[in-house]
């Protein structure tokens, strides 16, 4: 850190904080980027749906992004921010931020713009972290074209599952739902999951068939493996939200289709909390947010942030004009 008060603060270096970071210093703001180098998307081999970067790997994207950052003088550090505090102000103004990172270095910054994303917590079967990115799937739109045509499972856990078998029959003619501990289809669903050629497999799932480092099968708990070559879970995102909760922020759960997906910190449609001058964007906010939507929600916010430092900083010019 090369000074001690940065107008931007920036905890989290992925998709949404590098794109806020790379607006920010091209509007010629100081800005730092703290990254405790823990990228949500790390197992995976390749971003996919990103315009102009399709394939890219995601090491490599966040590479090409640092580099472009710090081409426009913004600033990049490895390190695991611990909290921050509210620092008091002057009259009107805000007095800004103190950031405290593991081990007791700090940094103050105007604003702050949290990045640090989501967890993926899976289900608890054996087996499944370790093919996490691999084999062991949750999104379609991320990996259904390189899985597609072979043979799908779906492990149910929630209400989802149903939605999850259909979805990812656009893939695959030979996609099987595993009804695990999820709750069994209703009769309606039963028959939609018939006209689509989907089976669907009781009792509960055991663990995984790996032969030569490659998912071969599910395991069920009676002994029979069923072949497969794909698996698609229903993981719990939750929020990297301790720097905000630090602040007084709250995450809620977020639902969707009756089920509760995970936890996430609300934000106005600009990426403001409820804590002025405190900003977040990408997954932390956006449960759902693909990579390039991620770096577009940095892209809006940090200019959001830049407009709100504008206004602040014509008040200052004014007052000292009057004084002077």
């Amino acid at each position: 850190m090369k000074q001690q008060r940065y107008d931007v603060v920036i905890v989290g270096g992925g998709a949404a904080g590098l794109s806020g970071a790379l607006t920010l210093a091209r509007a010629r703001r100081s800005v730092l980027v703290i990254d405790a180098g823990e990228p949500r998307n790390a197992p995976a081999s390749h971003v996919h749906n990103y315009l102009g970067r399709e394939s890219t790997p995601p090491g490599e994207l966040l590479a090409i992004g640092r580099g472009e950052v710090a081409g426009y003088g913004g600033e990049i550090v490895e390190g695991r921010v611990a909290s921050a505090e509210r620092l008091p102000g002057e009259g009107e103004e805000e007095g800004g931020f103190r950031v405290v990172l593991e081990g007791g270095s700090t940094v103050e910054a105007r604003r702050l713009l949290v990045t640090t994303g989501l967890v993926d917590e899976l289900p608890p079967v054996p087996g499944l972290a370790e093919r996490w990115g691999r084999e062991v799937l949750h999104c379609p739109y991320c990996h259904g074209r390189e899985v597609a045509d072979r043979p799908i499972g779906v492990l149910s856990t929630g209400p989802l599952a149903v939605h999850q078998a259909l979805m990812w029959r656009q893939w695959s003619d030979d996609v099987t739902l595993f009804r695990h501990t999820g709750p069994e289809p209703t009769d309606e669903e039963y028959e939609q999951l018939a006209a689509r050629g989907v089976a669907v497999v009781d009792g509960e799932v055991s663990g995984l068939e790996v032969t030569d480092d490659r998912f071969t099968g599910v395991r069920l708990a009676g002994g029979r493996v069923v072949p497969r070559e794909a698996l698609v879970i229903q993981a719990r995102f939750t929020a990297r939200s301790a720097v905000l909760e630090s602040l007084g922020l709250v995450p809620v759960a977020q639902e969707m289709g009756g089920e509760v997906i995970g936890t996430y910190i609300p934000t106005d449609p600009v990426g403001a909390t409820e804590v002025p001058g405190v900003w977040a964007a990408g997954n932390v906010t956006r449960l759902t947010e693909q990579v390039i939507g991620a770096a577009a929600a940095g892209l809006m916010t940090a200019g959001a942030i830049n407009g709100d430092l504008i206004a602040e900083d014509t008040r200052t010019a004014v007052e000292v004009r009057r004084r002077g």
